[in-house]
Parts: C-alpha cells; sequence; structure tokens
C-alpha cells in the first residue's frame, strides 16, 4: 500500500489557506449555472462555502456536502444556518427526485464518474439539471502562465468528458465567464498552499515552494499593493434523463412520461363502454 497521500482528501489539511486564498465565483455565472428563480440545490464538493455563499445571495435554498468535515467546518463557521452532510458524489444523503439542481464546484473531476453520475441523476427531480464550474487561471497572460510553471498548471479541458458520455444526461451546454481576484504577498502563499499537489509535500517542500513563489511575487515588485490574478469560470449544465421504470406489465415507461391519452394516436375514436 502506497504512503502517498491521497490529492483527493488533502484539503482538510489546509482548510484554512482554502478558504482565504481560493477566488469565489461571479454571480452571473451561478445564476447561468443555477437559474436566477429560487431553487433547492444540492451542492456536492461543497468545500468552505465559496460557491455555497454566491448560491445563497441569489436566493437558492442549499444543502452543502462535502466528504471532508474539516472543509465543512469552515462553511459552518461562515455560514452557521446552512444544512451540512459528510458525504461524497457516490453516495448522496438524499432520497429521489429531491432536488431541482446538483451543483459542483472545483470538485466534478474528483468525482468517480461511473457511480456518481447515476447517484446525481437518482436525487435529481423531472427536469432537474447537473451544474459544474471550474475557476481556471487564464494562463495566455504570460505572468500567469509563469505562475503555473510554479505551482502547476490546470488542464480542466476534458474535465466535464464524463457527463458528455453519460446516459444519464442530455448534452451539456457550456458557457465561459470572466473574472479577477486581487492577490497579494500574503493570499498567494494562501492560494497556493491550496492546491492538492502542494497539500500533499511535506513541511520541507512546502515551505520551499511558498518561497519560490514568494521570490517571484517580490520580482514583480508589487508589495502589499496585490495584484488581479485573472480567472475564466468554466460552465457546463446537463439536464438529467427521465429514467426508466418497470410497469405493472413488465413494460417500460419513463418517469414523466405522458399520460395514456397523449399516446394514443388521435385519428383513432375512442368510446367509452362504463
Amino acid at each position: 500500500m502506497s504512503d502517498q497521500p491521497d490529492p483527493a482528501r488533502s484539503f482538510g489539511s489546509v482548510a484554512d489557506a482554502y478558504d482565504r486564498g481560493r477566488p469565489g465565483y461571479p454571480a452571473e455565472a451561478v445564476a447561468w449555472l443555477v437559474g436566477e428563480q429560487p431553487v433547492t440545490v444540492l451542492e456536492v464538493g461543497a468545500g468552505t462555502g465559496k460557491l455555497t455563499e454566491t448560491l445563497l445571495a441569489l436566493g437558492h435554498e442549499v444543502h452543502a456536502t462535502d466528504p471532508d468535515d474539516a472543509m465543512l467546518a469552515k462553511l459552518r463557521e461562515r455560514l452557521p444556518d446552512v444544512p451540512t452532510s459528510v458525504a461524497g458524489a457516490e453516495e448522496l444523503p438524499a432520497a429521489d427526485a429531491s432536488y431541482d439542481v446538483v451543483v459542483a464546484g472545483q470538485s466534478f473531476h474528483w468525482f468517480d464518474p461511473e457511480r456518481a453520475l447515476p447517484e446525481i441523476a437518482r436525487v435529481l427531480r423531472p427536469g432537474g439539471h447537473l451544474a459544474l464550474v471550474w475557476n481556471q487561471r487564464d494562463e495566455r497572460i504570460p505572468w500567469v502562465r509563469r505562475l503555473g510553471d510554479l505551482i502547476g498548471h490546470q488542464d480542466m479541458e476534458e474535465a466535464a468528458t464524463p457527463l458528455s458520455e453519460s446516459d444519464h444526461f442530455a448534452e451539456p451546454e457550456h458557457e465561459s465567464f470572466r473574472h479577477w481576484q486581487v492577490v497579494d504577498r500574503v493570499s498567494i502563499q494562501d492560494l497556493v498552499l491550496s492546491r492538492s499537489n502542494v497539500a500533499v509535500l511535506d513541511e520541507a517542500g512546502q515551505s520551499q515552494k511558498l518561497a519560490e513563489v514568494v521570490a517571484f511575487y517580490d520580482d514583480y515588485g508589487r508589495g502589499m499593493d496585490g495584484m488581479q490574478l485573472p480567472y475564466v469560470a468554466e460552465c457546463f449544465r446537463a439536464t438529467v434523463v427521465a429514467r426508466q421504470s418497470v410497469g405493472p406489465t413488465g413494460g417500460t415507461g419513463t418517469q414523466d412520461a405522458a399520460t395514456d391519452a397523449e399516446k394514443v394516436d388521435p385519428d383513432v375514436l375512442l368510446i367509452d363502454f362504463r
């Protein structure tokens, strides 16, 4: 058995840095993901509540879940009225057809899609949808690309592919939203420490990586004035496909199937023998 820490379970050890250093999500992106009318939302991989906060501000009712209780502890500090559950996407604490939207911010790539997607489809109401979002640094800008060389590049281009290939969901829609995060000499260290590839390093490895980033930051002479770190919020949403059900005669139907009368050929004369 390997002693190498699991990157997917590394965030709890750096929950404070994650909460301080990670960017939030623009309101227009969240409105596109979930809708402008208040709905019931199950948030999967909610972390410290960066996305939760915006969902609540838009009027949605949110149940936040995450497999790491240390991350949820930070969410509870900020948003004490939000119900939370320690759970992964593969085993959701929800009844069938109980939510309008399931949303995952910065977390879908950690899921086991073969287990998670059927489970997400199970808890969605007919016509509901799954919404995914990733904040990606805009590395078309040279200094941002240099930062990526130091801390690791983000490659989420194929992250939503399992959703596109799933039989449980329609073909996803995609939209992008640009926004900025102001970082300074302190917060950029939190941002770096919150990355999974840095969080799994030992103390000496983390210290070395932080020293490299501070030297990089100081090279730009920004000091405490900070700099604007550009992001693109890559957003996806896909409607759940109606579930097949077995009828009393052994035939199959769908969860939102039309009534018998709607299925009848309009040219056939119906006679009521009652």
